[in-house]
């Protein structure tokens, strides 16, 4: 196909349901994009007009935990498919996408406080059912054209890609050599990319005026503060939108460039041959882990090669708006240690012998938001029913061990187990009044073994009992989802 050639989207129609359609739709752009670098895609919005399109658009924001929050207008997914109906709903957004009158409304600001315990807030920017909808539906299109160009040490809001990735990831370069760290963070990385340069890098993959002007409309919706005060938004794409971690991607795919480009074939460390040389002669190697807008950057070289990384990084943000936290952006050694996406990884030597090994560990934050969220649920005046607690509990600690459980965790868990144990045995002690011989006499058995904690036939799960396991690194094995049928 010519280089710019429409996609032929008035082509007649072969009868299947919306998600095969959809997923043969990406295919198609993702393939294209892949055989041709420099194609600029254009005939983008009858796709993303598309009844299909839009239809997997709405069940992307209904299947959403977000899907009841409302919006500026107040409404919700159920306030849609109850008085309009999804088919009628989306049959009114299609027709106003089409005639051009379609304007994004403000996002409505939802400040919620950053973890740590730090006292800082997050901005959240939340967007109407509507807007969703016209979002999602524009990141089923664009996504699969802009991931062709992606690098592969990019692993946030990535189809099949996941924060353990990006940990094996460090790991395995670790292991490897790498071992002074750039741990880096953008500051204010969402508030601060300046649309300008944005724009370019999408216009460089997308020609189609009309979805640029929607995805630019995104940008200025404004926004609707907590005490209802419009604010124009000049920079930022807002925290909350489901197009915003997309562009966030496509703005900071400019740094996984500038740093993979020796990478590349033709560059000075495409081969593991070359590499050798370059540290024979005593000069870095480099290699980038990036999930969202925190990275790392890993370095086979000296303090002094990590430090002139961070001023070049500096020089590749600017232009993009965006600028290191001087604060928590530091240049560390593996053994020292470092905490990335909750995890603590260390260079140490292994107990009874002289070998040294990278170590994966759970850090100190979330064990302790987890011991303040099972403190939260388990306060000793709480009166709440015991069982709806324990269900709470056991949603919470299974989700936050499904996440760590690749780390080297076992004794924490069993330290974690016996914790979240008293916690609720000193709560049901005092809610029932018991004494500890009521304790021994419902919770042990005729042998005197103590049996699972229980309430109205919901047992406490017990993190003891988790299976930790390594999270094998997947490095270039990791598949393409454009090539799994019924994808989207």
């Amino acid at each position: 196909m010519p280089k710019d050639a429409p996609l032929n989207s008035d082509a007649p129609e072969v009868p299947m349901g919306s998600h095969q359609r959809v997923s043969g739709m990406q295919a198609k752009l993702h393939r294209w994009a892949t055989a041709d670098e420099g194609r600029r895609f254009d005939d983008l919005f009858n796709l993303v007009c598309d009844p299909a399109t839009l239809l997997v658009a709405f069940e992307r924001v209904a299947g959403n935990k977000g899907a009841k929050t409302p919006g500026v207008d107040g409404l919700t997914v159920v306030n849609v498919e109850q008085e309009i109906g999804p088919y009628g709903f989306l049959e009114d957004l299609r027709h106003v996408l089409k005639s051009g009158e379609f304007r994004p409304l403000p996002v409505r600001e939802r400040k919620i406080p950053k973890p740590g315990g730090s006292g800082k807030v997050r901005k959240l920017g939340i967007p109407t059912v509507t807007d969703r909808v016209v979002q999602a539906a524009l990141k089923l299109v664009l996504e699969p054209i802009f991931e062709a160009d992606f690098k592969p040490v990019s692993y946030g809001f990535r189809p099949l890609r996941r924060a353990h990735d990006a940990i094996a990831e460090i790991h395995f370069y670790g292991t490897h050599g790498y071992r002074w760290v750039l741990d880096a963070d953008i500051e204010a990385c969402f508030d601060s990319i300046d649309h300008t340069a944005l724009m370019d890098r999408v216009r460089a993959r997308v020609k189609d005026k009309r979805v640029l002007r929607l995805v630019k409309a995104f940008l200025k919706a404004g926004v609707l503060t907590e005490d209802n005060n419009r604010e124009d938004t000049y920079t930022g794409t807002p925290q909350g939108g489901i197009l915003s971690p997309l562009l966030a991607n496509i703005a900071l795919s400019a740094l996984d460039e500038h740093l993979t480009r020796p990478w590349e074939p033709g560059g000075e460390m495409a081969t593991p041959y070359q590499r050798r040389r370059r540290r024979a002669a005593g000069r870095p190697n480099w290699r980038i882990v990036r999930y969202a807008d925190d990275f790392v950057v890993l370095t086979a070289g000296e303090r002094c090669d990590a430090e002139a990384l961070r001023e070049d990084i500096a020089d590749v943000l600017r232009p993009l708006g965006l600028r290191l936290s001087e604060a928590k952006t530091q240049v560390v050694h593996m053994s020292d240690g470092f905490d990335f996406l909750g995890f603590h990884i260390q260079w140490r030597r292994k107990r009874g012998t002289d070998k040294w090994y990278v170590y994966t560990f759970i850090a100190d934050r979330p064990i302790r938001q987890l011991k303040d969220k099972i403190r939260a649920l388990t306060s000793r005046t709480s009166q709440m029913n015991p069982r709806d607690v324990l269900i709470r509990l056991n949603q919470i600690m299974r989700g936050w061990a499904n996440y760590f459980k690749h780390a080297v965790a076992k004794v924490t868990l069993k330290s974690l187990a016996r914790f979240v144990w008293h916690r609720v045995i000193s709560w049901w002690i005092v809610l029932h009044r018991w004494r500890w011989k009521d304790v021994r006499r419902r919770f042990t058995d005729h042998n005197g073994r103590w049996k699972p904690l229980s309430a109205d036939g919901i047992e406490l799960f017990s993190l003891q009992v988790v299976t930790v396991s390594r999270y094998r690194y997947r490095g270039d094995t990791i598949p393409d989802p454009w090539a799994l049928l019924n994808h989207a």
